[in-house]
Order: structure tokens, then sequence, then C-alpha cells
């Protein structure tokens, strides 16, 4: 008989919910990616200055029938329910009566969580689809964008984006979704 392996195992988004319903999750801020329960550190001032400066940016590109989600849930599958710091989704809010399944545009702001947002995030958005996936670095002050999803059906960690570019200010860059207006990097940046 064949010994057995240790494995990791995967959260459900519906196991996941039973958690938080049973309160296993009071007083933490979580998010499930690719079947994995990750705390997430508190927001630094930076991190909270950004998120304004990202709001206004976002809200000068998207009209009304965009809805610019914050920190809110998007169901990405059976094992994905991250909360990215925006999502750009078609439509309103009365539109949905449960979350998004996808997003035009995602931005993540990282400081403390940059290697989260690269990698594993970066494997959870690439897996759904997420056609256009920024991510702004604070710690370098740049603008990091992650395009052609490349989704790896057998192994979801391995899926990836294959076209990525680093754009610094004074630079400006146009939303796949909005590809006639742009965003100046500066106006992200704290």
């Amino acid at each position: 008989m064949p010994a057995l392996r240790p494995k990791t195992r995967r959260w459900t988004r519906r196991e996941y919910h039973r958690l938080a319903n049973l309160g296993f999750f009071n007083g933490r801020k979580v998010q499930l990616v690719l079947g994995e329960i990750i705390q997430m550190p508190a927001m630094k001032n930076p991190h909270a200055i950004a998120m304004g400066l990202g709001d206004d940016a976002l809200r000068r590109v998207f009209d009304f029938n965009y809805w610019i989600r914050q920190q809110l849930p998007l169901s990405l599958g059976k094992f994905g329910e991250p909360e990215p710091d925006f999502a750009v989704v078609l439509g309103r809010p009365r539109d949905f009566v449960e979350h998004p399944k996808t997003a035009l545009l995602i931005v993540e702001i990282s400081d403390t969580s940059l290697d989260l947002d690269r990698e594993r995030k970066g494997a959870q958005y690439a897996y759904a689809g997420i056609e256009d996936y920024w991510i702004v670095n604070l710690l370098d002050g740049q603008l990091e964008v992650y395009r052609n999803p490349q989704p790896n059906r057998r192994s979801p960690r391995k899926s990836k984006y294959t076209a990525s570019t680093i754009v610094r200010t004074p630079d400006c860059i146009s939303p796949l979704a909005m590809p006639q207006k742009t965003i100046a990097v500066a106006d992200l940046l704290p």
C-alpha cells in the first residue's frame, strides 16, 4: 500500500461562508484566494490615501453605467472570493443579486501584501479570466499592469498573466474597458 503524503486542504466558497456564519472570522479581515483563507494586515495610511486617490481616478474614467466596488467580494469560482481594493464591473449595484463573478478591471493597492497580490491573487484573477489587473505598488512608487490571462484549469495556482508592464510617473495608462480614457500614474500614488 503506497504511503499517503500530506496535502493542503483547499476551502470552498460554501465552506468559507459556513465558517463566517459560525463566527470563526469575527474581528478578522480575511479573504478566500484559490482555496486558502488569507488573513489581511491592518491598513496603513498610505494605503488609505491611495484608496481615495484610486476612487477619484476611476470615477473620472468610468461613468454611471459601471459600479466601482471597493474592498467587496467577487465570486470567482468554487475556491475564490477575494476582496480587491477596486473591482470595476459593468452595471449598477441593484443589477446584482449575488456578488459579481467577473470584473472589467481589478486594482490592488500593495505595500505589505505585494507578494500576495503578485502571486496568489494574480493567479486567482488570471484563472478567473480577468483581462485587466493592476497593482499600485506603494513600495516602489509604480503601477504594475497585468494582461492576457492564461487560466490553467488543471492547476489554478499556475494560472498567470503573460503580459506585464511597469508604468511610472509621469506616464498614463488606459483601462482595456475604456481605451479612449487615461489615468495618470501620479493620480494613483500618495
